[in-house]
């Protein structure tokens, strides 16, 4: 199959409206609830690369010691490199011992992504969850954003990008003006409609729109039976009866609730890619194949009957 191609915002780059999502891949079990091998990542990441998809997500803070980016670098390195029509992004984050999130921080931050990945740079970074420092910290100077914003001067990356959840929180950094693309996760999905206004706002702006974790932290692939959190916490049991009555209309209209969950983000006029986390190549070909399924209008008018109520949302 094929995967649309569009620009991200108004930054240059051009991204396939899918977007793999690596944290999966650094065997985070307390946060997942498995491992993943080396082995198994790096089959990953070349199911990937041989896949439509060129829209790869990673993050410094994945895993304890980096993993994620570390088993990308060893599935470039085994796949001859890193192909020159692949957009890969990465993320800054705190020293992972003293908690330090300084502009110096950053810079260092960035050098030890690009050592685990086996670049000499990446188009797109971002800040990652700006919430574990207080925005004045981050704005003043020497801190976190003068610093990305130094790295773009320079050269050394082509865009940077403020990646995280709370919502109110990211417009803070957007209005800043210093930045090229947002991330927000959880919050654009079929139960959580929190990210829209930003995202909206945002996109009329020209700034690049990335919605991460469509299906919830899980419970709309899996079923809200088996994956008893939404968004990587626990849930409003009004949140888990949405997603049940969600699962048996999709089931009524013979299509899987994950389906439905990804195409959500996907048919949004003002998201540009939508990050889904993998663990396995198999999922790779689950996840294209869900979007390729053609979901009848009729379905997205009862899914949309079925919202459960604001306050129930992250926000």
């Amino acid at each position: 199959m094929t995967l649309a191609t569009r620009p991200l915002g108004s930054t240059g780059l051009k991204v396939t409206e899918l977007c793999v999502g690596t944290s999966p891949l650094a065997s985070m079990a307390r946060l997942y609830g498995y491992d993943v091998s080396d082995e198994r990542a790096v089959a990953t990441i070349e199911a990937v690369l041989a896949s439509p998809i060129r829209f790869i997500d990673t993050s410094n803070g994945y895993g304890e010691h980096g993993e994620a980016e570390k088993r990308i670098g060893l599935a470039l390195a085994k796949s001859g490199g890193l192909p020159a029509d692949v957009v890969l992004a990465t993320k800054v984050d705190p020293d992972p011992i003293t908690g330090d999130f300084s502009g110096k921080r950053v810079f260092a931050s960035y050098e030890e992504s690009l050592v685990r990945l086996g670049v000499d740079r990446v188009p797109l970074l971002y800040l990652h969850d700006p919430e574990r420092i207080p925005f004045e910290e981050a704005v003043a100077p020497g801190g976190a954003v003068e610093a990305l914003v130094q790295l773009r001067q320079e050269g050394r990356v082509d865009q940077i990008g403020v990646a995280g959840g709370p919502v109110q929180l990211l417009a803070q950094y957007l209005d800043t003006g210093n930045f090229d693309v947002l991330l927000s996760h959880n919050r654009y999905t079929l139960l959580d409609r929190s990210a829209e206004p930003l995202f909206a706002s945002a996109h009329e702006r020209g700034i690049g729109v990335v919605n991460a974790a469509p299906f919830g932290g899980g419970m709309l692939a899996k079923g809200p039976d088996v994956q008893s959190k939404y968004g990587y916490g626990e849930r409003d049991e009004q949140i888990a009866d949405a997603a049940r009555a969600m699962g048996a209309a999709c089931a009524r209209h013979g299509f899987p609730l994950a389906a439905a969950a990804l195409q959500f983000s996907l048919r949004a006029p003002f998201i540009d890619a939508t990050v889904v986390g993998v663990s396995s190549p198999e999922r790779v070909g689950q996840t294209l194949e869900y979007a390729a399924l053609e979901i009848p209008e009729a379905l997205w008018a009862e899914l949309e009957t079925l919202v459960p109520p604001s306050e129930c949302w992250l926000n």
